[in-house]
């Protein structure tokens, strides 16, 4: 529910600053949403937009009038120059940190700025139409402006990794948490709507941490995607690529305990076409939406113990799945990576077995030791 909330607030802080903002960035907005980005996201960028057009105003490259007022044109002919400048000057801003204490920006901070400005161009050169079919312009001088990110080792990457996942069998534990424990730890009020969605929000995780599939992925599963006899799924990859998913066996279990409670709780019906996961919206059958997933993986994760997102969950499996195939190909073909670059990751991601081996050999070295007593 707090996250929930917090969602609302982003909300409204956005929405209440729209109407300041020009057309066309309304239209982005809009386009976000619809893209089902979140509202923390979507506030941020709102900021950081609002903030470029009032320091262009600032600086004579915009009118003094209303900011809803600035032309696209302005945009359209900011010089690169103005655009370095721009992020020259917010690099090196002090950030106030408490009364006595600045410091500056953060690279990560300054990144968000560019890749909100750089979001932002990209729609209004690539993706709005005018009268004659063109875009609003094609000119885009934030596609020349750099987003350049920390380097890290793939050993630093993988520590990370290892770091924000679930480690060993520690998720099975946590499916079995949810399935003995969890209810312990809620209020009599809570207790009901636990109940309630039990099997759908259990298929939900353990489909997740069986099968490696993409949030977006599962959201969009139908009733026709699930091949029960030889254990997998079709999912649609990036690009729109129709993909088949092979599924830990007992995932399907899960499901079929869900699909017995499916009908009576959600009003869902069994047409090939209907999305498998479902909410109730005004006794209505609805699709489970992506955000509400999103939030149901993040209040389960942390009652446990870690708060996860969806995407950590698919770096657990696979992780695991490397860990007992030892096939990069594999891996690769099961999450749908076109490349090496991201599944080389989970070959690396196994910092507690080095950390083991490192405690062992230094065991090892005491061991070979004279007694210094």
């Amino acid at each position: 529910m707090a996250t929930s909330r917090q969602q609302l607030n982003h909300q409204r802080k956005y929405e209440a600053l729209l109407p300041s903002l020009p057309e066309y960035v309304r239209d982005y907005i809009l386009a976000l949403e619809e893209n089902e980005r979140s509202a923390s996201t979507i506030l941020n960028y709102v900021i950081d937009i609002k903030s470029f057009l009032g320091w262009l105003q600032s600086q004579g490259f915009a009118g003094e009038g209303p900011m809803k007022d600035i032309s696209h044109e302005v945009l359209a002919t900011l010089p690169l120059d103005a655009a370095r400048a721009y992020f020259n000057q917010v690099s090196n801003e002090e950030i106030q940190i408490s009364r006595s204490e600045s410091k500056k920006r953060e690279k990560a901070s300054v990144n968000r700025k560019k890749s909100a400005l750089r979001s932002l161009f990209k729609y209004l050169t690539t993706q709005t139409e005018q009268a004659d079919g063109e875009p609003l312009f094609h000119r885009n001088v934030m596609q020349k402006i750099s987003v350049i990110k920390p380097k890290e080792t793939l050993n630093e990457r993988s520590r990370k990794l290892a770091d924000s996942i679930f480690q060993e069998d520690d998720d099975v534990a946590f499916l079995d948490y949810l399935l003995y424990e969890h209810e312990r730890s809620l209020s009599a009020r809570q207790r009901p709507y636990f109940l309630r969605d039990k099997e759908r929000d259990f298929a939900i995780l353990s489909l997740f941490l069986g099968s490696g599939i993409r949030l977006n992925e599962l959201a969009d599963i139908r009733l026709r995607d699930l091949h029960v006899q030889n254990s997998s799924i079709s999912v649609i990859r990036k690009g729109n690529k129709l993909d088949s998913v092979h599924v830990i066996p007992e995932v399907f279990e899960d499901i079929e305990s869900y699909l017995g409670v499916r009908s009576e709780r959600y009003g869902g019906t069994d047409a090939e076409h209907e999305y498998l996961f479902l909410s109730k919206y005004k006794k209505q059958a609805t699709p489970l939406s992506v955000r509400t997933i999103q939030d149901l993986v993040k209040k389960y994760t942390k009652s446990y113990r870690k708060e996860m997102s969806p995407h950590k969950l698919r770096h657990t499996y696979a992780t695991n799945l490397m860990g007992e195939s030892k096939d990069l190909s594999l891996v690769m073909e099961q999450l749908g990576h076109s490349s090496t670059s991201t599944s080389v990751l989970y070959v690396h991601s196994t910092q507690e077995k080095a950390k083991r081996a490192a405690e062992a050999l230094g065991a090892r070295r005491n061991r070979a030791r004279p007694d210094k007593d």
